[in-house]
């Protein structure tokens, strides 16, 4: 299992006006698509938690790992160059959806310097789950957060398969046609009627 491109931790590289945090700033939220991150408040309405994570003008690597398994997310970062995992954030109760990509963006300010990701490694992990808890996972269609209410958004309709669309076209065709057939019979006895006005 992996954590979808709808829960991110969006990388804080610079502070807004009314910001009081260190940077820069790891922060996490989940997004079922209606939600936004607000760069002026640091993205603290929609914010799961966060950490800081001093990496400006470092002479080797950081790492940072994101974790998810049985509704857990953890994210941890190794950012001292001692190959030694840090906790920075741990939120139980997120329910990811199976089937959504990995990805990375950002958006930065006049910044001197730049935040680069070198690599992403992805790993899927082997976790026993009992007949309930598998149900559970697999009936996730909307990312979501326990005890935190994010705004209804309808899930997106499955697509159609060919036979479908096929049925729907065919139909719609036969439809058309008998719609057209009958129209013509109508205007036809509207004419004889006005032919019979006349005589």
């Amino acid at each position: 299992t992996g954590v979808p491109q709808s829960t991110s931790s969006p990388f804080s590289a610079f502070p807004s006006l009314l910001s009081q945090r260190v940077f820069p700033y790891i922060s996490a939220m989940v997004n079922n698509g209606s939600l936004s991150y607000d760069h002026e408040r640091d993205g603290r309405p929609t914010e799961l938690g966060g950490c800081t994570a001093i990496v400006r003008n470092l002479h080797y690597d950081t790492f940072l790992v994101i974790r998810y398994v049985k509704r857990h997310l953890t994210i941890m970062m190794d950012i001292d160059g001692k190959h030694e995992w840090r906790d920075c954030i741990e939120v139980p109760g997120v329910r990811l959806p199976r089937g959504y990509y990995f990805g990375t963006s950002s958006i930065t300010g006049d910044l001197s310097d730049n935040h680069d990701v070198i690599s992403l490694k992805l790993f899927e992990l082997t976790v026993e789950r009992t007949p309930e808890e598998e149900k559970l996972h697999r009936d996730v269609f909307l990312p979501s957060v326990d005890n935190m209410k994010l705004p209804e958004m309808t899930a997106p309709l499955p697509p159609l398969s060919g036979l479908a669309l096929f049925l729907i076209v065919f139909f719609s065709l036969v439809f058309s046609v008998f719609a057209i057939v009958i129209g013509l019979i109508l205007y036809n006895k509207w004419q004889d009627q006005s032919r019979k006005r006349f005589y």
